[in-house]
């Protein structure tokens, strides 16, 4: 889900559109899914013990002991294997955000995820590291702006999780929270959703390749933008929700039609923007 929401970004520029853009895309989408596949089945592998301390983590295959950690290594293997000849079937040096996110991911394992701070800005690089793959495959030109976008707007997700942990589950699951408060994350949330919709707006007016009169189109996006922050805003912080983005998406109304709205509202615009 991660990959499919930030990867086709790449295509909000379509300058680079033509007949495989969509499948490269798509093979990107499967290269980071292969990654994130097998970083969550070393990681649960890993935080087994910790997991268990979590009242919905306890719950995963592994440390809920539904899979063995002999068939987790085994399917670790399988997918690394995989993510190997997926690497080989082009060439080396477009494959380096993915292989950048592996060497985060092992450094986040090994350590920096118990690092304050660190750990949730791993976490959001990781997005940025999806939005360059896909823009690298079809050619596209990677904006600053869209890709500050990005970081900000996972960033967010990434501290508001920190937050709802930290009131549903306390600080043993995580050692990392130790080195928050409540107070500190709520300004911290509120900071990079500011960043989130500046840069969103930067990149609108400055980089984003729209027809003249595709901008206009584009411009109504921005509101719907504002009103995903704040409604993401309020769940997290007036009703203590907003753990799970996905959750938030597909099952908060408000949210899901915003979406929609916004998905509508920038197809439009890329469509009239078609050389």
């Amino acid at each position: 889900m991660k990959n499919l929401a930030v990867v086709p970004l790449a295509l909000l520029d379509v300058r680079p559109w033509h007949p495989g853009a969509f499948g490269q895309i798509g093979w990107a989408v499967l290269g980071f899914t292969l990654a994130s596949a097998l970083v969550y089945v070393v990681n649960d592998l890993a935080d087994r013990e910790r997991d268990r301390l979590h009242p919905v983590k306890r719950n995963r295959p592994i440390a809920s002991g539904r899979v063995s950690t002999t068939a987790a290594t085994v399917l670790a293997g399988l997918i690394a294997a995989s993510l190997t000849c997926w690497a080989v079937a082009g060439p080396a040096w477009q494959w380096w955000p993915t292989a950048l996110y592996l060497a985060l991911s092992v450094a986040y394992s090994q350590g920096l995820k118990h690092v304050p701070l660190v750990d949730a800005f791993i976490v959001a690089s990781g997005f940025v590291l999806r939005l360059v793959q896909g823009a690298l495959l079809v050619g596209g030109r990677i904006s600053e702006w869209l890709a500050l976008c990005v970081f900000a707007l996972c960033l967010m997700l990434a501290l508001g999780k920190r937050r709802h942990e930290m009131t549903a589950a306390g600080r043993a699951h995580r050692p990392a929270l130790r080195g928050y408060t409540l107070a500190f994350l709520d300004h911290l949330v509120v900071l990079v959703a500011v960043l989130t919709a500046v840069s969103y707006v930067l990149y609108l007016r400055d980089d984003a390749a729209l027809a003249a009169g595709a901008s206009f189109v584009t411009l109504l996006s921005a509101p719907c933008a504002v009103f995903g922050l704040a409604r993401y805003l309020q769940l997290l912080l007036v009703e203590e929700g907003g753990a799970n983005p996905v959750h938030v998406l597909f099952r908060d109304r408000a949210t899901l039609v915003n979406a929609t709205l916004w998905a509508v509202l920038v197809s439009v615009a890329l469509l009239l923007s078609r050389p």
